[in-house]
C-alpha cells in the first residue's frame, strides 16, 4: 500500500473517533442539561391560622413565620402565602400559645390571670387545580416541648412562681434533626411524639382572621393533648408526590 494512501485511511480512522466521541459527549451533556431544566418545582398554597403564632418550615427552611408577634395581646390572623417545592414535602410546625413566663399563664397579677388555650389549623392545595395536597389532622405527628403549669390549679395562686408548688412546668429543646426527611418520630430517644391531636371548633375558639378564609371542610384544629397546658407544639408530616 502507497504510503500516501496509508496515511489517508489513517487521518480518516481518527476524525471518525474523534467524530463518535463528540457525539457522546454531546448525547452525554444534553441528558444532563435536560435533567436540570425539567427537575420542576410545584407551586403549593398555604392557609394558617393559630392561636397564637406559629412557624412554618420546609424541611429546615423558614417558609413563614406569623406576622403578627405573640407578645402582641389577642394575637389572632390568619396568612396565606404560596411556596415552590419538590416532592417528597417535609412539612414542619412550630405552634406557640403566650406565655407570661414558664408558669404557662397569661395576665398575671390581674383579675383576668388564666391559662391560655391554644390551637392550629391549616391546609396546602395546588392553585392550579384546588386539590388539598395535605391539612391538618390526626396525620401528623407532634410533640409538646413545653407544659405549663404541672397543677392547672396554679391559675388562682396570688403570686405563681415558676417551678414551685402547683407551678412547675416541663420544658425540653427541639430534638435533633426533627426537620429532616427521615427523621424517626418512633425512635426513642427522638421525643415523645404522638398523633395530633385533634379539637372542636368549638373548643378552640378562633377569633379574627379565620372567617377570611375558606377552609377544606376536612381540615381541623389540632394540638397537643391538652388547649390549656400544652405552650409549645412541634408537628411535622411528610407528603408523597401525588400518583
Amino acid at each position: 500500500m502507497k504510503p500516501i494512501l496509508m496515511l489517508s485511511l489513517v487521518l480518516i480512522f481518527i476524525t471518525g473517533c474523534i467524530q463518535a466521541q463528540t457525539v457522546t459527549m454531546t448525547e452525554e451533556t444534553t441528558e444532563e442539561s435536560l435533567e436540570e431544566t425539567t427537575a420542576g418545582s410545584h407551586t403549593i398554597n398555604a392557609d394558617v391560622w393559630a392561636d397564637n403564632w406559629f412557624a412554618f418550615y420546609l424541611g429546615d427552611e423558614l417558609i413563614k413565620e406569623d406576622s403578627v408577634s405573640i407578645t402582641t395581646e389577642r394575637s389572632f390572623n390568619s396568612e396565606s402565602f404560596s411556596f415552590t417545592a419538590d416532592y417528597p414535602l417535609v412539612l414542619n410546625f412550630i405552634a406557640k400559645d403566650f406565655k407570661e413566663n414558664d408558669t404557662g399563664l397569661e395576665y398575671i397579677g390581674s383579675n383576668r390571670q388564666q391559662m391560655g388555650d391554644g390551637g392550629i389549623i391549616f391546609q396546602f392545595w395546588n392553585p392550579e387545580t384546588n386539590a388539598v395536597i395535605a391539612e391538618s389532622n390526626s396525620e401528623w405527628m407532634c410533640t409538646v416541648i413545653h407544659d405549663a403549669p404541672s397543677d392547672k390549679s396554679c391559675e388562682q395562686e396570688n403570686n405563681p412562681v415558676a417551678g414551685q408548688g402547683v407551678c412547675g412546668f416541663t420544658a425540653t429543646e427541639e430534638p435533633e434533626g426533627w426537620m429532616l426527611a427521615g427523621f424517626d418520630t418512633g425512635l426513642e430517644g427522638n421525643g415523645n411524639w404522638a398523633n395530633a391531636t385533634v379539637h372542636s371548633t368549638a373548643a378552640v375558639s378562633p377569633k379574627q382572621g379565620y372567617d377570611q378564609v375558606y377552609w377544606s371542610p376536612t381540615a381541623e384544629f389540632i394540638w397537643g393533648p391538652d388547649l390549656e397546658t400544652n405552650n409549645t407544639v412541634l408537628c411535622t408530616l411528610t407528603v408523597e408526590a401525588p400518583q
